[in-house]
């Protein structure tokens, strides 16, 4: 499945969702879904800054595909990273740069969160970027 296609899959289930305590509790239950970090790799260097709670997205590139993992300790920012990871993770690079986060729009993310939680969504999404930018890079 490409990124283009998970994205409509997320805009198809919130589309299906009455109102915002429902598409928060879905956050949150993918949140729960989240394999998470160990310790060791809840470093600096994975932390993404702008986020008003802590959260680490750590990469591994093989077999030409980038692949995420990511943890937090605010049960919301959980869910959301791991929103982000279940989309681009598993991807080539390419179609990770070439992609983009209208999603986030269709669904309404961005106006449901607070401004720092907003900033701390696109903190997460410019990492994706720079991963798939710097294994680009590599590859």
């Amino acid at each position: 499945m490409t990124i283009k296609e998970k994205q409509q899959e997320v805009v198809d289930a919130f589309a299906f969702m009455e109102d915002w305590e429902q598409k928060y509790e879905y956050i949150i239950d993918l949140g729960k879904e989240l394999k998470g970090l160990p310790e060791s790799q809840k470093t600096d260097e994975n932390l993404i800054r702008g986020c008003q709670s802590k959260v680490w997205i750590d990469a591994e590139f093989r077999d030409g595909k980038l692949f995420f993992n990511a943890d937090s300790d605010g049960i919301l920012p959980k869910g959301i990273v791991s929103l982000l990871v279940s989309i681009y993770s598993g991807h080539p690079t390419k179609e990770i740069l070439d992609s983009d986060f209208a999603f986030i729009e269709q669904i309404g993310l961005q106006e449901f969160l607070s401004p720092s939680r907003a900033n701390g969504l696109m903190a997460m999404t410019k990492q994706i970027k720079f991963y798939a930018v710097a294994y680009q890079l590599k590859s």
